[in-house]
Order: C-alpha cells, then structure tokens, then sequence
C-alpha cells in the first residue's frame, strides 16, 4: 500500500496502520456511519463538489488554484477522504485532518473577478455552503438510489451530527440548518447571492464528465456514469443554474438503473474494490473503517474531547 499518509500532496495524518482509539463523533449506531460508507456516497460526492461552484468566491478559488483540472484525481481523493474521516474516523484523527485542512486553506486567497472582492477558502459563508451541500447530497442520494429515507428519529440525529461536523470548519455551529426544512430555508436564503460564471460551469461541467488522459480514462469513465444520476437528484432552479439540464425521462430510467445497480454494489468489499484504484486515499479510510468496528475507547468524542486529547498525545 502507498503511503497514504502523503497522499494528495496534502500529508493527511490520517494512518491505516493506527487502530481506532475510539469511535469519534458518531458512533457505529449513527445514521451518519450508515450514509457516509454507503456505495451512493459517491454519486453524493460527485452533486456536492459540482454545487460547490455555485458560490463566486468557491468558484474562484477552485479555478486559481487549478487543482481539479492538474489533478482531477489527487483533488477528489482529498477532498472525499476528509468528509469521511470527519464522519466515521477516531476523534484525533479527524481534528488533525480538519486543523491541517484550514492550514492549507489558509493559502488560498484572491480576488474574484468578477466582483473584484477579495476571498478566502477558510470564509464562513464558503466553509458553510461545502458542508451543508455535502452533507444534504449525501443524503439526498441515499434516499433516491440507496436503501431510502431515513426514520424520522434517523433524520433528527443526521442533522445533529451534520451541526457537530461542522465545529471542524470556519463556520458557526449555530448558522448550520438542524432539519430538512431548515436546509431548504438556508437554500432559500443563500439563492440570491449564488450565481455562475464561465470559470464556475467549466469547473461543474469538468466534474461531472472529467476529461480523459494518461491515467484518467477510470475517471473519466466513473464520472460519466455517475452524472446522470447527479442531475437527477437535482431540483430544477440548480439545473437551470449550472446549464445541465437533461429530460425527464432521462430522470426516471436513470434514477431505475442507479437503484438496480446500487442494490447489486452494497458490500463492503465491493464498495471498497470500486475505490481502490482511482481514490486511494478514499479506499485507505473505507478499508480502515470496516477493518476496525470497534476501538480501544468504545465511546464517541465531542471535538472539543477529541482536540484535548491530541494535545495531551503531543505533549
């Protein structure tokens, strides 16, 4: 195995040969533990670095950074593996990753063109639109190509540790929406100031059908299977909004298959062989996650918890 502890260029702490110390903020009884290791996570991923570009200031510091296009897989890996390590993995590595994560952020600053304001990758209001969007389009597909919604008392806890999760990043617990209406309110609220550009939809479009290339053409190939499904599971405003509309026919016999193909995916095994090539860091953290059910401590963490301990394990 790589070293995925170097991977991406972004030197994640995360190790595979480390065990669990405990069950993070979650718990192997959370509905989040049970969405974010689900084959339909990718399809979710795919929908949320797409919307991703809705916001100016996002849109402008993927395009200056020019990583999805050097890089289209190193980005994507990164990106995936720390959503999961926030969801599933051990306390300590998930405040490491996420403290890493805002010192790299921290970087990535500019002007956006088109308003001339300058940005910031660590802003609140950009922190808070990637993680709710990731956060809902990981459910979201759950519920259309996977196992389906969850119970009401499911719903609840996912949005609890959607707004624990978030303690992690920039953005203030208390702006991040605690229910399914309260995401439609923020969408509501926040639709004014989305808006697309010429960089934005290259980079929408480039994520949903990834260009081929030496090493690219499993990439290439996955993301185009995928994006049907993605602009299926979104609502008509984001369509017209990314120019990716498609018919709704389409909708219906895509959103079959997916359902079909997903149903004949759902094994760790498979989920994780799926992965293993083109997201190895992705793979690294599944492969842990299932090889390790229980930890040295069997309890889940605040972040507050879980930084003091990586403190006192520096000390």
């Amino acid at each position: 195995m790589p070293d995925t502890r170097v991977m991406s260029g972004r030197g994640w702490p995360f190790d595979p040969d480390r065990g669990r110390e405990d069950h993070g903020f979650f718990g192997p009884d959370s509905p989040t533990w049970k969405v974010w290791t689900h084959p339909t996570a990718l399809i979710g991923f795919q929908r949320a670095v797409t919307l991703e570009h809705f916001d100016p200031m996002l849109a402008a510091a993927v395009a200056d950074a020019d990583g999805i296009y050097t890089d289209p897989r190193g980005r994507m890996d990164g990106t995936l593996s720390y959503f999961l390590i926030v969801a599933v993995g051990d306390g300590r590595t998930a405040v490491e990753t996420s403290d890493l994560l805002m010192r790299v952020h921290a970087k990535a600053t500019g002007i956006e063109p088109i308003t001339g304001r300058r940005y910031s990758a660590n802003d609140p209001a950009g922190q808070l639109w990637i993680h709710v969007t990731g956060w809902h389009s990981v459910l979201k597909c759950y519920e259309m190509y996977g196992p389906g919604p969850l119970t009401p008392a499911e719903e609840a806890r996912y949005w609890a540790d959607c707004v624990v999760a978030a303690e992690l990043q920039t953005c203030a617990p208390e702006d991040v929406p605690r229910s399914r209406d309260e995401v439609r309110a923020y969408f509501a609220r926040v639709r004014p100031t989305l808006c697309t550009s010429e960089r934005a939809l290259r980079g929408m479009h480039y994520l949903l059908r990834t260009e081929g290339g030496k090493g690219r053409w499993p990439l290439w190939a996955g993301s185009r299977v995928m994006a049907p499904a993605t602009i299926a599971s979104l609502p008509t405003w984001m369509r017209r909004l990314g120019d990716v509309d498609q018919p709704a026919v389409v909708d219906r016999a895509v959103a079959a298959v997916a359902r079909r193909v997903v149903r004949r995916l759902s094994s760790a095994k498979v989920e994780q062989a799926i992965v293993e090539r083109d997201l190895p860091l992705t793979h690294a953290v599944l492969k842990w996650h299932f090889d390790n059910p229980t930890a040295l401590r069997p309890e889940t963490v605040t972040p507050a918890q879980a930084r003091e301990r990586m403190h006192a394990a520096q000390a």
